[in-house]
């Protein structure tokens, strides 16, 4: 037991040696190849259980995770004056999440990831609409781009639009309404209120859709669905951790190997093998919403952007 104490210990230090930046992107790795094998496992168990009934479960073993949070600040957390902007943003949350399970269960996985880079593209666009925020000609145009990549991956009129693409769209710009209402309510309440109330109000809204649809499951089956939960809960930690780490535009471009971790999940376990326009409609996407970070980043430090009216 004292060698492991040791290793962990030497582990703990050179980890702490290392630079802020490379601990980002490190976690950022992390957490794209746990969300990619979440995903994987959520097609998989989907072959036996409705996806509500998934997405039950990943709640649940999310809120169970989030518990000893709660418990260690006794509660204090949980205060709020915005008790109705949490329920309006776990409304919005777990309509995105039934959606983005169902699509995995029906769709191939790394067109599901490609569609799901144009959540930043709507992000940009309710930024405009809800927040006031000013885009000037080069963010729009990016946004342009970030929807013709969209189209190269549909190709409407071209081949059918199925219904996974069309839930997996959807999803997207939830998340992105979900995201404007958290930076509304992150001007009064901090990330760990924030954090507690998804939690509470996924966990109790996904309750009426997993019954409305429940199946009878064995111990295998609730064996796969404490893995959704666990590697669930590893990526958004993760996640948040690279996010306190370093700059998010210094992780975007990171978030891309979910594209390469998924299509090699689909490959191997699904035989889905990702079409040359789904590759490079996911390329155009991904690059347009880095693009709209990285203005955005620059006009907050008040670095001159181009001259003229362009910017």
């Amino acid at each position: 037991m004292s060698n492991v104490n040791a290793n962990l210990l030497e582990v703990s230090a050179l980890w702490a040696r290392q630079t802020p930046a490379l601990r980002g992107i490190v976690l950022m790795c992390l957490s794209t190849l746990a969300f990619s094998i979440m995903h994987g496992l959520v097609r998989f168990v989907s072959e036996v259980l409705p996806p509500f009934q998934i997405a039950f479960f990943r709640n649940i073993f999310g809120l169970a995770f989030l518990l000893p949070l709660l418990m260690r600040s006794r509660f204090a957390i949980l205060r709020t004056q915005r008790i109705g902007l949490h329920a309006l943003r776990g409304v919005i949350n777990i309509v995105a999440m039934l959606m983005f399970f169902t699509a995995l269960s029906i769709s191939p996985l790394a067109k599901v990831t490609a569609l799901s880079f144009t959540a930043p593209i709507f992000m940009a666009i309710l930024a405009v609409l809800v927040l006031g925020e000013r885009f000037r000609v080069y963010r729009w145009l990016a946004i342009m781009a970030g929807f013709m990549g969209m189209l190269i991956i549909l190709r409407p009129g071209l081949v059918a639009i199925d219904t996974g693409a069309l839930l997996v769209t959807g999803s997207a710009l939830l998340w992105a309404v979900a995201m404007v209402v958290i930076k509304i309510l992150s001007r009064t309440e901090s990330s760990l209120t924030i954090v507690a109330y998804m939690g509470i109000f996924l966990g109790v809204f996904s309750v009426f859709p997993a019954l409305w649809v429940w199946q009878p499951f064995g111990l295998v089956t609730l064996g796969w669905m404490v893995l959704i939960g666990l590697f669930g809960t590893i990526a958004q930690m993760s996640l948040s951790q690279s996010l306190k780490e370093t700059d998010p535009t210094a992780l975007m471009p990171f978030d891309f190997l979910k594209l390469i971790w998924t299509a090699l999940i689909g490959a191997w376990f699904f035989a889905e093998i990702p079409d040359i326009y789904t590759w490079i409609g996911a390329a155009v996407i991904f690059a347009s919403g880095l693009f709209i970070a990285l203005r955005e980043r620059q006009a907050k430090q008040g670095i001159p952007l181009d001259p003229g009216p362009l910017g």
